[in-house]
C-alpha cells in the first residue's frame, strides 16, 4: 500500500507522455494553419479602393476553388513588367498587401489566397499548399505577358516555405523570402522542445533540404528582432542556398513589422530590376 501513490503518480505521467503528443498531433493543423476568410465588406472596400485589380479564380487538380489578387503594373511598360507571385504567412489574408505595392512600381502581382483563406475553398497542408503553387505558376505562364526571366515568387513566413518547394519545381528567375525558416521542424522543436516533433510533424517545410540544389537568385530578408522564426532559422538557409544571395537584415524589425523597414522596399525594388533588366 506505501507504493499506491507512486503507482498513481506513474499513471498520471503515462498518461500524459501519451495524450499530449496525440492531442498536438491532432490538432497540428489548427496550431499551424491560422485560416483567414475575406469577409464581403472587405471585398468591396478592395473594389473601390482598386478598382484595377483583378480577382482570379482557378480549379485545382483536385476541383477545389482558388482565389488571388492580380494587380498589373500600371503604364504602357506592363509588358516588361516582372510578375511576383505571393505566398504569405499562416495567419495572412493577402489583400492587406494591396495598399503596399505601390513602394514596387513597375511591378505586377499576383496575391495567392490559400486554400480556407480569402476566398480560396478547401483545406490547407503542405501538399496542398504546394500543388497550388505549381498550378497557379502554371496559370500566370498563361497570361499574354508571361515571361520565364520576369517570374519570381516572394514567400513570407510560412510561405517561404511555399516558394522554395515552388522553385524546386518550376524555373523562377528569383526568390524573395521575408522571415523565412530552414524547416517547420526546426522551429517547432524550438517551441516544443519536450515533444517527438520528427515523428508528429505532418507539414515539414523543409525548406534546408532544398536549398543547396536550388540555383536561382535569392532576396532573403531576415527581422533583426524576430520574436516569431529567431534570425538564427533565415540565416541557416541562407547559408545553405545554392543560388546567387543577397542577405539583408532588418535590425529592429519584429516578424510582423518588416514592411514598415526602410531597407525593406529598396532591396525588393533593387533585387527585381537588377535580375530583370
Amino acid at each position: 500500500m506505501e507504493f499506491a501513490w507512486l503507482t498513481s503518480i506513474l499513471k498520471v505521467a503515462a498518461g500524459v507522455a501519451i495524450g499530449l503528443p496525440l492531442v498536438v498531433y491532432l490538432a497540428q493543423d489548427a496550431l499551424i494553419f491560422y485560416r483567414q476568410p475575406l469577409p464581403e465588406a472587405r471585398r468591396a472596400d478592395v473594389a473601390r479602393r482598386y478598382p484595377a485589380v483583378q480577382e482570379v479564380f482557378i480549379q485545382a487538380k483536385d476541383g477545389t476553388r482558388l482565389h488571388a489578387w492580380h494587380a498589373r503594373a500600371p503604364g504602357t511598360g506592363a509588358e516588361n513588367a516582372p510578375l511576383v507571385l505571393y505566398f504569405g504567412g499562416n495567419a495572412e489574408e493577402v489583400s492587406w498587401m494591396l495598399e503596399g505595392l505601390g513602394q514596387a512600381p513597375g511591378v505586377s502581382w499576383l496575391l495567392v489566397d490559400y486554400r480556407g483563406y480569402g476566398l480560396s475553398e478547401g483545406s490547407p497542408g503542405e501538399a496542398a499548399l504546394v500543388s497550388d503553387a505549381i498550378e497557379w505558376f502554371d496559370y500566370a505562364m498563361k497570361l499574354p505577358v508571361a515571361d520565364l526571366k520576369r517570374m519570381f515568387a516572394f514567400g513570407r513566413s510560412l510561405g517561404s516555405g511555399v516558394a522554395v518547394a515552388l522553385a524546386a519545381e518550376r524555373p523562377l528567375a528569383g526568390l524573395i523570402l521575408a522571415t523565412p525558416f530552414d524547416s517547420l521542424a526546426a522551429v517547432a522543436k524550438r517551441y516544443y522542445w519536450y515533444l517527438p516533433v520528427d515523428l508528429l510533424l505532418k507539414h515539414r517545410f523543409d525548406s534546408i533540404a532544398r536549398a543547396p540544389m536550388l540555383k536561382q537568385p535569392l532576396l532573403c530578408l531576415i527581422a533583426g528582432r524576430d520574436e516569431v522564426i529567431p534570425p538564427v532559422h533565415g540565416e541557416r538557409l541562407f547559408d545553405a542556398w545554392g543560388g546567387a544571395k543577397r542577405r539583408v537584415v532588418l535590425q529592429d524589425a519584429g516578424h510582423n513589422s518588416t514592411d514598415a523597414h526602410p531597407m525593406f522596399w529598396p532591396a525588393i525594388r533593387g533585387f527585381l530590376a537588377q535580375k530583370v533588366n
